[in-house]
């Protein structure tokens, strides 16, 4: 590989990350003024108008085309969207994008790996759900996403589910603890569905909310490992605790004082307080959930940490979301369809402030390193190739049809080298930190010199066959630049591409192969920008 070749072909990797702007921002962002287009923008540019921080100039088409097939699929484009996207002249075309992204089969894989991530699904220690649970409960979430099932009726159904594990998947959220104590059980509710730390709580709070899962019992039955998770009304309280009408204290964590009866099942009297509409809390972990999903920041941040001295960078903004989630009856569709139509998640990742606070306040969209299932897809969809995975413990052996993608992979236990290496979360605790997309050494070592990764692009029968098919080698360039960056190259880079095909004697098939190297390596690839 030549050198010179190598760094001229990497300036616009280089570029999206430094923000140098000089030779290659009609790339990364269009120049003009940014107009608010809806209560978001307004919010968040009055806000940065007050702190006096620039907002970043809107990305580019290509960039908007790449970054939201990406945050919503967990997909690049194919070079025929890429093309078809860039050539359209409609001003809606956006808008348009976004709601066709909204119902492919793909936003409910990627959006299934997100709650497996936050609801552990896994089959081996130290969840232990064992493949056939996983199986059922991953397709029950899938298909949830799939259908937009309301979040309010996708909450309740985790939290008041019961039979068997087998076949009431949602009773799989209660079987996906490490420990089922009461205490523990509210530890794991408060995490998921209020985006709280109970274990930071004051000890009578937290005791209070953990009567409300006192009476949850589990049964084994002759089925391998099958259980049954059900309301056991006569579960003795513990020791500890005033059996009055055999129901020990309960209060909500906002305080509020809970009467339960002995014959009612607390879970649901729980449930329907988190879902009423008079509770901010229960939509407002959500909203910022997915403003952190899509955007790489909560409002609130860490998303998982919300607490009263970790306020909302802008409380605006939340509640206005909070009021819409429960204006559109917990219709999650509708809060992408918001936020990804706005201006400020079409800004450009090249800041234009140096402020301490444009993070926060959202003057820039954040680059960020792309998922490890995600990374993985790409390079396999480039080139054409699969990844092998198979699980030899717990039985039954699990094994992965060699066309499924690694977004779609319903099992936390079912991984590989390179899925570890880049950071995929173990799924033991439903924290966001377990998934780790900070770039290492190892990783960069692994894509410039893994025999794993030169085989996929050297071995490539899609790389060869654009060579064979193009009518010329500019062609032949431009579409690789498709399927791996989702743009044109510029003609700076036809350039260097051009004087390397000469200078160097390399010719069709080489060139692109060295050509595919090198954008795979290149930041512009690695991260969403």
């Amino acid at each position: 590989m030549n050198a010179a070749f190598w760094c001229l072909v990497c300036l616009a990797g280089a570029a999206a990350e430094t923000g140098d702007e000089s030779t290659f921002w009609p790339v990364f962002e269009q120049r003009g003024p940014v107009v608010a287009e809806g209560e978001i923008d307004r919010l968040v540019f009055d806000r940065l108008a007050k702190s006096e921080i620039r907002p970043s100039n809107l990305c580019s088409d290509a960039v908007f085309l790449r970054r939201v097939y990406l945050d919503v699929i967990g997909t690049l484009p194919t070079p025929q969207e890429s093309r078809d996207f860039l050539s359209d002249p409609s001003p809606t075309k956006r808008s348009e994008l976004i709601d066709r992204l909204l119902e492919r089969e793909e936003f409910a894989d990627y959006w299934a790996l997100k709650w497996g991530d936050l609801l552990r699904v896994k089959a081996e220690f130290p969840i232990n759900l064992w493949p056939n649970g996983v199986q059922v409960y991953h397709r029950w979430i899938r298909t949830s996403i799939r259908d937009n099932m309301p979040y309010d009726r996708f909450a309740r159904e985790l939290l008041t589910s019961s039979g068997s594990n087998f076949r009431a998947p949602p009773v799989n959220f209660y079987r996906a603890m490490q420990n089922r104590e009461p205490r523990a059980i509210a530890q794991t509710v408060a995490l998921t569905f209020l985006g709280q730390r109970a274990e930071k709580w004051p000890e009578d709070r937290l005791e209070a909310m953990s009567a409300f899962f006192d009476r949850i019992g589990f049964k084994e039955t002759g089925e391998w490992k099958e259980e049954i998770v059900y309301f056991d009304a006569f579960r003795e309280p513990p020791a500890d605790r005033a059996p009055e009408d055999r129901s020990p204290a309960a209060a909500f964590p906002d305080g509020t004082a809970a009467r339960l009866t002995a014959q009612q099942d607390p879970r649901v009297v729980f449930a329907d307080w988190l879902v009423n509409a008079d509770n901010p809390w229960f939509a407002r972990n959500l909203v910022n959930r997915i403003w952190y999903w899509l955007l790489g920041r909560g409002i609130i941040h860490e998303p998982d940490d919300i607490r009263a001295d970790n306020p909302p960078s802008q409380p605006e903004l939340l509640e206005y979301l909070e009021r819409e989630l429960i204006a559109a009856r917990y219709d999650t569709k509708h809060i992408y369809r918001l936020i990804l139509n706005s201006k400020t998640y079409q800004l450009s990742s090249i800041p234009r402030s140096d402020h301490p606070d444009a993070a926060a306040c959202f003057a820039y969209y954040p680059v960020r390193r792309l998922d490890a299932e995600v990374l993985i897809d790409a390079l396999c969809q480039i080139t054409g190739t699969t990844e092998e995975y198979s699980s030899p413990i717990p039985e039954p052996f699990t094994f992965i049809p060699d066309n499924q993608r690694s977004i779609a992979l319903a099992d936390g236990s079912t991984s590989s080298s390179f899925l570890e290496m880049f950071g995929r979360p173990p799924r033991d605790t439903g924290l966001v930190s377990e998934r780790n997309n900070q770039s290492t050494a190892a990783q960069r070592l692994h894509l410039l010199n893994s025999s794993h990764i030169l085989q996929k692009i050297q071995q490539s029968d899609r790389l060869q066959q654009l060579s064979q098919t193009s009518r010329s080698p500019r062609e032949a360039v431009t579409r690789v630049y498709l399927a791996i960056l989702s743009r044109f190259p510029t003609d700076e880079e036809l350039k260097v591409l051009n004087e390397y095909s000469q200078s160097g004697g390399v010719r069709g098939p080489e060139v692109l192969t060295d050509v595919a190297w090198a954008l795979i390596n290149t930041a512009e690839f690695l991260c969403k920008h």
